[in-house]
C-alpha cells in the first residue's frame, strides 16, 4: 500500500532532510507499505527549498512544492493533500516533534478500519503558550467544530483517500483541517504516541498566529452568533428586569437619588457587549467579502518530480 506523507514546510532547513532519512527508514522496516512524500515549501526564509530541490533530485517518490507566498500550515497542507497518490495520507510536521518513529503506531491503528486516527501527546513538550493555546483549542473545537468528545485532535494524523478526496474540495482562502475532517467523518480514533522535543530553533507560532487560526474556526461554526444573540436576549431581560426595580423603588422613596457611577457602569456593559456582538458580525462580513473575492488557497510557484500534466485531480 502507498502512503502518502505531507509535510507543510517552514524554515526547517536543519530539519527536513533528516526528517526525510527517518521515515525512509521506518518504512523500510514495513514492507507492506510504500511511501512518497509531498513537501510544501511556504515561502521559507531560509535554505528550505535547496534542501527540498536536493531531496528530489536524491528521491524520486519525494515532490516538491513551492508558494509563491506564505499562506499558512494549513493551507499548505490543503496543497499538499493536492498531490498526494497514495491511499493512506499522513500529517506531519516539519520539526521532528512528529517523529516518524511513531508512525507504526498510527498505521497500525488505520488497519482497524478508521477513517482518520490522530496520534494523542500524553505528554506535549511544547512552551506554555503552544500548552495554553492547544487546551483553549480542545475546548472551543469541541463547542465550535463539533469535534467528538473522546477525541483529541493534534497535528500528527492519518487519513484514508475517502477524507482526503472529500477535504480537497474545500476551496475556501481559510482552510482548518481538522474541522473539514469533522465534516466528513466520524468514524475517528486516538492512540496514544510520544511527543518529541523540538530540535532546532522555535515554534514559529506567535501569539498573534495562533489568534489568527483559532479565528478560522468561524469558517466553520454560527456558534458565535448564536452565543451573541442569546446574551443579547440575556442583557435585554436583566435590563427590563433593572428598569422594573428601579421604577418600584422611585415609587417607594421617590425623594431618593439614582447614582450616576451605577449608570455609566450600566451602559459600559450594554455597549461593550454592542460592540463584541458587532465585532463578531464583522469578522464574519470579512470572510464573506474575502470569499466573494476569490481569495486565493494557496498559489504554487513551483514543482518538482510532479509531471507537466500535473497530478492533481479535478474537483
Amino acid at each position: 500500500m502507498l502512503v502518502s506523507v505531507v509535510v507543510p514546510c517552514y524554515n526547517s532547513e536543519h530539519t527536513i532532510a533528516e526528517l526525510v532519512k527517518l521515515t525512509i527508514q521506518e518504512f523500510d522496516k514495513m514492507p507492506d507499505y510504500s511511501v512518497e512524500f509531498v513537501l510544501v515549501n511556504d515561502c521559507s526564509q531560509d535554505g528550505t527549498m535547496d534542501v527540498i530541490r536536493r531531496l528530489c533530485e536524491e528521491y524520486p517518490f519525494v515532490k516538491g512544492i513551492r508558494l509563491a507566498r506564505n499562506f499558512g500550515q494549513h493551507n499548505a497542507i490543503m496543497a499538499g493533500l493536492h498531490y498526494t497518490g497514495g491511499e493512506w495520507i499522513v500529517g506531519m510536521d516539519d520539526d521532528l516533534q512528529t517523529h516518524p518513529s511513531q508512525l507504526p503506531i498510527l498505521l497500525n491503528k488505520m488497519k482497524e478500519g478508521y477513517d482518520l486516527v490522530y496520534g494523542f501527546y500524553q505528554v506535549r513538550k511544547n512552551s506554555f503558550l503552544k500548552n495554553l493555546s492547544s487546551k483553549f483549542n480542545a475546548v472551543t473545537s469541541r463547542i465550535l467544530l463539533g469535534r467528538p468528545k473522546n477525541i483529541v485532535s493534534s497535528n500528527y494524523w492519518v487519513i484514508n483517500r475517502l477524507v482526503r478526496d472529500e477535504v480537497i474540495r474545500y476551496t475556501n482562502f481559510n482552510p482548518y483541517v481538522d474541522a473539514i475532517f469533522y465534516r466528513v467523518t466520524n468514524n475517528i480514533a486516538n492512540v496514544p504516541i510520544e511527543h518529541h522535543r523540538r530540535e532546532y530553533g522555535s515554534s514559529n507560532y506567535t501569539f498573534r498566529k495562533l489568534v489568527k487560526l483559532w479565528l478560522a474556526y468561524l469558517n466553520f461554526s454560527a456558534v458565535p452568533l448564536r452565543i451573541s444573540a442569546y446574551l443579547g436576549i440575556l442583557f435585554s431581560g436583566a435590563g427590563f428586569l433593572g428598569a422594573l426595580a428601579i421604577l418600584i423603588r422611585q415609587l417607594i422613596a421617590p425623594s431618593e437619588q439614582l447614582g450616576w457611577a451605577s449608570i455609566m457602569c450600566a451602559m459600559l456593559l450594554f455597549f461593550g457587549f454592542v460592540l463584541l456582538a458587532l465585532g463578531i458580525m464583522g469578522e464574519y462580513l470579512g470572510k464573506i467579502i474575502l470569499s466573494i473575492n476569490n481569495t486565493p488557497q494557496y498559489i504554487i510557484r513551483e514543482t518538482y518530480n510532479i509531471s507537466e500534466q500535473g497530478e492533481k485531480p479535478d474537483t
